[in-house]
C-alpha cells in the first residue's frame, strides 16, 4: 500500500480499487469510515473496530469507500527475527479467519494507541511498541473469545447484530457473521441455531424486515430505496418477501403505518 515499509501505520485508501500481494503478512484494521477488502475470492467491508488478517504472498484487493482510516501493521518475518513469543503470537493470530471484529475493550484500546502513533508520526519506536502491543491484545483476545465456546459459552449477539447493520445494504454470508465471533462456519450456524431458534439466514432476513418496516414508518423513502437500503436484490423481490411475511404489501403497510 506504501513504497516505505513500516513496521505501522496509519493510512487512507483511494476510492479505486488496487490489487497486488507482498512477500510479509499484514493486520488491517479500520479506524474511520469504511474500505472494501477481498482475500482469497471473499470481499467485506471494514469499518471500525473491523479488521482483516493479509497473509504472506495472498493476493488481494482493496479500495476506500468514501473517507476512510485504516491502521496497517506490517509483519515481514525479520521484523521478527530474535522474538519467539512476539512469532508464536502472529501464528496463532493468523490461524483463524481473514475477517475479524473487536469488541468494545479492545476498540478502545485501539483508539488510544493510534491517536498517539498520529500525534507522533516520525516515532519509530513508539509506532513499533504500538503495534506490537495491538498484536498481543489481539491474540489474547482472539483466544478467550474462542476457547469458553467449547464449554458452552453463548454467542455475543450484540457483536452479530453490529455487524449486519453495518452491512444491511448488503449480501451477507453466514461465513461472514461467523467471522464476526472468531468461529468457523459449521460451527457457528450450529451454535447460532440452538441458541436462538433460526438460522443464520433467518435472522438476517429478520434485521433486513423490521429495517424496512421502520424506514417504510417513519421515512420518505421510496419502495426501490427501501429495497436498496434493506439488502434485497430488487423491489420485486422485496415486495413479494415483505408480502409473504407480513400478509400485507409494503405499501399497504405504509398506509396502516
Amino acid at each position: 500500500m506504501t513504497s516505505e515499509l513500516k513496521h505501522s501505520q496509519v493510512i487512507a485508501l483511494p476510492n479505486h480499487p488496487s490489487l497486488h500481494a507482498h512477500e510479509y503478512r499484514q493486520v488491517v484494521i479500520g479506524l474511520q469510515g469504511q474500505t472494501e477488502f477481498e482475500l482469497s475470492g471473499r470481499g467485506s467491508l471494514v469499518g471500525p473496530g473491523q479488521g482483516c488478517l493479509v497473509s504472506e504472498s495472498e493476493l488481494h484487493s482493496f479500495s476506500g469507500v468514501g473517507q476512510n482510516e485504516i491502521l496497517v501493521i506490517n509483519l515481514p518475518e525479520s521484523a521478527l527475527l530474535g522474538e519467539m513469543s512476539m512469532k508464536d503470537k502472529v501464528e496463532r493470530l493468523f490461524e483463524r479467519d481473514a475477517y475479524f471484529q473487536l469488541d468494545s475493550q479492545a476498540q478502545t484500546l485501539v483508539k488510544a494507541l493510534t491517536s498517539e502513533m498520529i500525534a507522533n508520526p516520525h516515532d519509530a519506536m513508539l509506532g513499533s511498541a504500538c503495534a506490537d502491543t495491538l498484536l498481543c491484545v489481539m491474540e489474547r483476545h482472539f483466544r478467550e473469545q474462542i476457547a469458553p465456546r467449547r464449554h458452552g459459552h453463548r454467542l455475543n449477539i450484540d457483536i452479530i447484530d453490529l455487524y449486519i447493520r453495518q452491512h444491511i445494504s448488503r449480501k451477507i454470508s453466514v461465513s461472514q457473521l461467523a467471522g464476526s465471533v472468531f468461529l468457523a462456519e459449521s460451527q457457528f450456524h450450529q451454535l447460532f441455531k440452538s441458541q436462538m431458534g433460526m438460522t443464520p439466514h433467518q435472522y438476517v432476513l429478520k434485521k433486513r424486515f423490521e429495517l424496512a418496516q421502520e424506514l417504510l414508518s417513519t421515512s420518505e423513502l421510496n419502495l426501490a430505496q427501501i429495497s436498496d437500503s434493506c439488502g434485497f436484490a430488487s423491489q420485486s423481490g422485496f415486495t413479494s418477501a415483505f408480502t409473504r411475511a407480513f400478509g400485507v404489501s409494503p405499501s399497504r403497510f405504509r398506509q396502516q403505518h
